[in-house]
């Protein structure tokens, strides 16, 4: 087969699985009003993916780090967990983190030197354990707001939903970082 036929040939088998077995719906989650509802089902689907890609990683390839400015897998989920927390706890409870919440959180909030000395040795589950108890709290902060909370402001500028679109822009971001990882994972 010529090469073009191939990758015609793949392509078209990885659209027709990708058809049968995914969702390529937006819906608003139950239980929501209908943008939050919507927003909710965007996180989830995001979440649920990255959970997917990582959820087999071993000890070694979570902390690993292909080079001395790289950032480990371990250290990016936790850094998307720190920002799902600082977003619930900024916009749902209106209030700052405390002097314990940011002692924890803090070092993931900002990647680097000091996220990639203290954030290993820690399995996947770990990271992926936090993130279902994060991910609980929005989702019930979530279901006690409406969408006039979700469209009003919460500083000049920048409205609730504009937080959680960060959020869910920046999980994804971090996605893609964390593949780029997975990719130059060693054999």
């Amino acid at each position: 087969m010529k090469p073009i036929k191939k990758i015609v040939s793949l392509v078209v088998l990885c659209f027709s699985y990708s058809l049968v077995n995914a969702q390529y719906e937006i819906k608003p989650e139950e239980g929501y009003t209908p943008q939050i509802g919507t927003m909710v089902d965007m996180l989830e689907d995001l979440k649920n993916r990255i959970s997917d890609m990582t959820r087999d990683l071993n000890r070694e390839e979570t902390d690993y780090l292909f080079d001395e400015k790289a950032n480990s897998i371990g250290a990016m989920l936790m850094h998307i967990i720190a920002t799902e927390s600082y977003t619930h706890v900024e916009t749902i409870e209106e209030r700052s983190w405390t002097d314990e919440e940011g002692k924890f959180w803090g070092i993931a909030g900002g990647l680097g030197t000091e996220s990639r000395d203290k954030i290993k040795g820690k399995p996947i589950q770990y990271y992926l354990d936090l993130w279902d108890e994060v991910r609980s709290k929005t989702l019930q902060g979530l279901k006690a707001k409406d969408d006039a909370w979700f469209a009003a402001n919460i500083d000049e500028g920048v409205n609730n939903h504009w937080a959680w679109f960060h959020v869910l822009e920046h999980s994804a971001s971090h996605m893609g970082q964390i593949a780029l990882v997975q990719s130059r994972l060693p054999e």
